[in-house]
């Protein structure tokens, strides 16, 4: 790293995160949610997720406290506590997993402009999709600027993107209405039962959430170490508080099947019910703002961990190449490649949007996965509780419960989009071979990763022919 570059803040980290979490997914929570339940099964939902996500968030913190040498946390806990292989699994899926995040951001802002400009469309329309290209190339060269820059930036972004959502809060609770929230309470004309209305939100929560781990990722610019725990919690926190809000106050205002069959972004939409037309345009203004913040950070985060696997040799080390300014500009380079052929293939997408959003979830299972195992791993074993041992049971309990959490996700995300990871799983694959290549190094360390790898081929193989023949709808 050019010794040159300037460390962040604490208050530069904690917008790192509520810059990340605060994104696309927020202003689609309406429709999302009551597509899928009423605010009974939101309320349980989101104590489930906020309980997982926030013992993910203290595993987080507990390994940036204690493990401080591990940089880019997210991908090297897994090859700390699993080995090389997994912990390339990890590095790639969370890195893909970002790229097609940011590529919903995108789809997102062509659907918000398609309310006004129908050549939009729903983005992913030809006009859209040349429009998103030349964004992304935009955001690419400000990024090769410099990462204290972007981060000073994302800042002032994050602020600003705040206030169109404390806006529509205060006018959804001044339009409260008792009778219309018990009408929508149960779900209203929902047929599933409570535990299937909150499996079908579990990857829209997964989606919101990322983001979490943004301060981890950037632990080696960190002013001060203890600042990556504090800002990974404070901004858990604040994010949740407005998401929470965000997802049930609409329910006591517009019946739920209006709030399901509204338009995306669901936020703009349900403030022009109650306000008339500006409101529209308020919260899409805010939505833009918004969006294109998350998207620089997100642009920042896909990098540097593509950056950091290359450094630790988990990666060709052509990606840890770093221009004048201390940027990763190899792995920027690549990043902003994947996200433009993904882009493009978002105009054979029927719902672009939600495939995006899901697809990004379930690439991040695995990596969030691995670092609660990790946690559980460091706990059990009592590495490093030689300082401040009364801790230990806290973390132990932590660890179990964010664990116990991911494996959850799995199992709700349902096989499908499992399987769909498993067909970029297993030919990104090929990183690895190439990186232990060039190291000269034994491809596979231990006989399980042999399994690993024949089982991602295999999956990858039946989600191609789900694929092919319409089972899976892309």
């Amino acid at each position: 790293m050019n010794s040159t570059v300037v460390k962040m803040t604490r208050a530069q980290l904690t917008a790192m995160v509520v810059g990340g979490m605060i994104g696309a997914g927020i202003f689609s929570l309406p429709r999302t949610f009551a597509g899928a339940t009423g605010p009974l099964g939101a309320v349980v939902a989101w104590l489930i997720a906020g309980l997982g996500m926030y013992t993910l968030a203290r595993v987080f913190q507990m390994l940036a406290e204690r493990k401080p040498a591990l940089d880019a946390g997210v991908f090297a806990y897994a090859k700390e506590g699993f080995g090389d292989y997994p912990g390339f699994l990890s590095a790639f899926g969370y890195w893909i997993g970002s790229c097609i995040g940011n590529v919903s951001y995108w789809v997102l802002i062509k659907s918000t402009l398609g309310a006004f400009f129908p050549v939009f469309g729903d983005g992913n329309t030809v006009v859209a999709i040349l429009v998103a290209s030349a964004g992304i190339w935009l955001f690419h060269f400000m990024i090769l600027r410099g990462v204290q820059q972007a981060a000073a930036i994302n800042k002032i972004v994050t602020i600003a993107k705040v206030i169109p959502i404390l806006v529509f809060l205060a006018i959804m609770a001044f339009a409260f209405k008792m009778d219309m929230f018990q009408f929508n309470f149960y779900g209203g004309d929902l047929t599933g039962s409570i535990f299937e209305q909150v499996r079908a939100t579990m990857l829209v929560t997964v989606f919101v959430f990322l983001g979490i781990e943004g301060a981890s990722v950037y632990s080696r610019y960190a002013k001060d170490r203890s600042d990556v725990g504090a800002a990974t919690v404070t901004g858990f926190l604040v994010v949740t508080t407005l998401m929470v809000l965000v997802t049930l106050l609409p329910y006591a205002v517009v019946p739920r099947a209006d709030i399901a069959a509204m338009r995306q972004p669901s936020m703009a939409a349900l403030l022009e019910a109650v306000v008339g037309h500006w409101g529209a345009v308020f919260v899409s203004v805010g939505l833009l703002v918004s969006v294109l913040g998350a998207y620089l950070t997100w642009s920042l985060i896909c990098a540097e961990v593509l950056s950091a696997a290359a450094r630790t040799r988990d990666m060709p080390k052509v990606f840890a190449r770093e221009n004048a300014n201390g940027v990763p500009s190899a792995a920027l380079w690549a990043t902003n490649i994947i996200i433009q052929l993904i882009v493009i293939s978002t105009y054979w997408s029927r719902d672009a949007f939600s495939l995006m959003l899901n697809l990004t979830s379930a690439m991040s299972l695995i990596p969030f996965l691995l670092v609660a195992a990790y946690g559980l791993q460091v706990t059990r074993r009592g590495e490093t509780y030689d300082m401040r041992p009364q801790e230990r049971n806290r973390d132990l309990f932590l660890a179990v419960v964010a664990t116990i959490y991911t494996v959850f996700l799995l199992y709700a995300g349902g096989i499908e989009f499992i399987v769909l990871s498993a067909v970029l799983y297993a030919p990104g694959s090929l990183l690895y071979l190439w990186a232990r290549r060039e190291q000269g190094a034994r491809v596979f360390n231990k006989p399980s990763d042999v399994v690993i790898l024949a089982l991602a081929v295999i999956a990858a193989a039946v989600g191609i022919y789900w694929i092919a023949t319409g089972y899976i709808q892309i």
